[in-house]
């Protein structure tokens, strides 16, 4: 049985919010996080498992962790939700289906919901399907049709650029399971083999990410109109960690693992 008001705790509301409500506050209060697959452990898609590791545990995840947790919510709320499968960046390259994003259905609307995207979420849904742009704060959202796939697309440094691609078909969970057991496990997943990556929103809609991804550790501030880049070491990470994205407890070992203390 889900725990409506414990997740509602978790992410400062109570009550019956809307979905927009909860969509925004979601996104920046559960942060996106790889560290359980970047340091060799399993990630569970099991509901109570989810539960758990990101509203008890104060945790954040990825988009499977994410959107599963997501749509066991609204589903409490009365909405009927279909998660789908989507493959991340440039159209054209060859990529797996290692994204999951929530089409919903509530109140005779429909949505494309996605709390789970790190740095390049939406901050709040969006009618499903192609149409118009979408300004979101600073944030800029349309979705374009390319034959039968459907293309989430965002404006980085002035420029539209894709976020990730899609067929809008519901999937059921066993080929979750089997993307989700591919980007925490195989070795050439960015979130095994790339480094760490924590990502959210603060209160003001600025996307604050951590990551070493590019070959060098970062803290990057992101607006639309600004990019603020600030050097990090190692033994910075775990305050950084605590400070910026809610994450207690991490450290680097002196072997230079990351550990949990």
């Amino acid at each position: 049985m889900f725990d409506l008001d414990a997740y509602l705790e978790r992410i400062g509301l109570r009550g019956r919010p809307g979905i927009a409500e909860m969509h925004r506050a979601h996104v920046s209060s559960i942060p996106f996080e790889n560290l359980d697959p970047y340091r060799g452990r399993a990630v569970s898609l099991e509901l109570g498992e989810l539960e758990r590791k990101l509203v008890a545990d104060r945790r954040g995840g990825y988009c499977f962790e994410h959107n599963l947790l997501f749509k066991a919510a609204l589903e409490e709320l009365g909405a009927e939700v279909e998660p789908i499968l989507a493959r991340v960046g440039d159209r054209g390259t060859e990529r797996s289906r290692t994204h999951l994003l929530l089409r919903v259905h509530l109140d005779g609307e429909v949505w494309h919901a996605d709390v789970g995207f790190g740095r390049g979420t939406l901050l709040e849904p969006i009618p499903f399907g192609p149409g118009e742009e979408y300004v979101q704060e600073e944030w800029r959202f349309r979705v374009i049709a390319d034959g039968p796939e459907l293309v989430l697309r965002t404006v980085a440094e002035g420029e539209w650029v894709d976020g990730y691609s899609f067929v809008p078909e519901p999937v059921p969970l066993i080929d979750i399971e089997t993307s989700n057991w591919y980007t925490a496990t195989h070795p050439r997943s960015p979130f095994v083999a790339a480094g760490i990556s924590a990502a959210m929103y603060d209160e003001h809609a600025v996307a604050v990410s951590l990551s070493d991804w590019s070959g060098s550790l970062i803290l990057t501030e992101l607006t639309q109109e600004s990019r603020a880049v600030t050097p990090v070491k190692p033994e910075q990470v775990g305050d950084l960690l605590s400070a910026r994205f809610g994450l207690h407890g991490w450290t680097y070992d002196a072997d230079g693992r990351l550990t949990a203390q």
